[in-house]
């Protein structure tokens, strides 16, 4: 996923050749360069010479061109994890030295413009129209009626601009969870976290609402799947496993209908369940067929698939779902994109409640990629199990180095544990902003 800047014996390969408006034997020389660069460094004027994957595997014209607009970078980055590009010396250089500032980005929180407490009144409301979307989705598909899944996309965008905001704000209403409406709430929160997900990996900014598009619409099919299989409470049959998976092919073709969406939508659609290893569904694509978009898909589907309460089971624990990813990257998921989602979401992702080492009760509010175990949090009730006053904590200091007297976590908790409740917590948090705002 990262790359480093190998040794110009080995990658690049400098070709001298007269200037296009050289006319005398004195005149300055332009030097080509060839690089393999991550996609998300792509800028106009840089020559693709190869890809990753096979050029048939993307949805371009030409095999081998020079980027003239964002529309071209865009379909690659969507696609592919790196390129062979050719330019001058003198601009590829200021590019690769921006390779470390992107690896870096993995490191370091999600940027926030407001505190938590500032962004969930929109964040509440941002969710509600886009689980009301996703409901009225559900009708359509159910009487049968034609979809303009083209008006998600000022939805989505609300979601991008709460998410770039706080992130945590988004994710404190996705773990308010029905199991009733899972197929709904789902689709919803693999599109909040691949939002996050996208912008903590460095993506540009014009990438975040198509890959938030990806994941509100990657399940779609299963709105076609017959409800006594999809809600079936216990285990399916092989019979009804074959038509489950029929679900990804479902999706496709409902989404391919819609010519106006971008067709990376529909492909995450068919591949999510891809693996890896070959062995993934329904194609058996190898490693390098999946689209990068259906990589990043497919490890935040499964994750909140496992930590949500189904029909047949109860979800289970955050950080059982990451020990689960962990245990199978390079074999179902993208490795180094498992381990970066793991470093953005932390063993206790925001919302959790859980017990401090001071018997201090507290809800997590933010996560550290280089401190998973120790998170920022909003202390609620004292080591006696009585409410005080909130105040925040960092668990693991302001500065380079963690606090040697902060408390540690000596535990999660279930929500609701000694009467506290994420839900009733974002009500109080709303009630004082709006009477801030008054």
């Amino acid at each position: 996923m990262w790359f480093r800047r190998k040794s110009s014996k080995q990658h690049r390969h400098s070709v001298s050749a007269p200037s296009a408006l050289a006319t005398h034997s004195d005149s300055p020389v332009s030097t080509l360069q060839r690089v393999r660069l991550p996609v998300d460094l792509l800028q106009p004027g840089m020559r693709v010479v190869s890809l990753d994957r096979p050029w048939t595997q993307v949805p371009v014209l030409f095999q081998g061109f020079t980027l003239t607009d964002d529309n071209q970078a865009q379909i690659l980055r969507q696609y592919c994890e790196w390129v062979l590009v050719e330019d001058e010396e003198s601009r590829l250089n200021p590019v690769l030295d921006q390779i470390s500032l992107l690896k870096r980005r993995t490191s370091e929180p999600l940027p926030e413009t407001c505190s938590l407490q500032q962004e969930l009144p929109r964040a509440h409301a941002t969710w509600s129209r886009t689980q009301a979307f996703v409901e009225e989705v559900t009708r359509q598909i159910e009487a049968g009626n034609d979809l303009n899944l083209q008006s998600a996309r000022p939805i989505i965008r609300e979601c991008v601009d709460s998410v770039k905001a706080n992130a945590s704000a988004m994710f404190w209403m996705s773990r308010i969870k029905s199991r009733d409406a899972y197929t709904a709430e789902h689709c919803l929160r693999v599109a909040i976290f691949c939002v996050a997900f996208a912008r903590f990996l460095g993506m540009p900014d014009e990438d975040l609402e198509t890959v938030g598009m990806c994941g509100l619409l990657h399940d779609l099919g299963k709105l076609r799947v017959p409800d006594e299989i999809l809600n079936k409470p216990g285990p399916l049959t092989p019979e009804e496993h074959s038509i489950m998976r029929q679900h990804t092919t479902l999706g496709y073709e409902l989404l391919c209908a819609d010519v106006n969406l971008d067709p990376i939508i529909s492909d995450v659609s068919r591949h999510h369940h891809e693996r890896m290893d070959g062995r993934g569904y329904p194609e058996q694509l190898a490693e390098w067929q999946i689209s990068r978009f259906a990589r990043l898909v497919s490890i935040v589907d499964a994750f909140d698939a496992i930590t949500s309460d189904r029909c047949y089971r109860d979800g289970l624990p955050a950080s059982e779902a990451i020990r689960i990813l962990f245990r199978n990257r390079g074999q179902q998921f993208d490795a180094s994109m498992v381990e970066a989602f793991i470093r953005m979401i932390g063993v206790y992702p925001p919302g959790s409640l859980v017990e401090l080492s001071t018997g201090e009760v507290a809800i997590v509010l933010a996560t550290h990629p280089r401190r998973k175990l120790k998170p920022k949090v909003e202390v609620l009730l004292n080591g006696d199990k009585q409410p005080v006053t909130p105040r925040i904590i960092d668990l693991g200091g302001t500065g380079s180095e963690p606090d040697e007297g902060s408390p540690e976590i000596a535990r999660p908790l279930s929500d609701g544990a000694f009467g506290v409740s994420l839900r009733n917590r974002i009500k109080q948090l709303m009630a004082v902003a709006g009477r801030n705002a008054s």
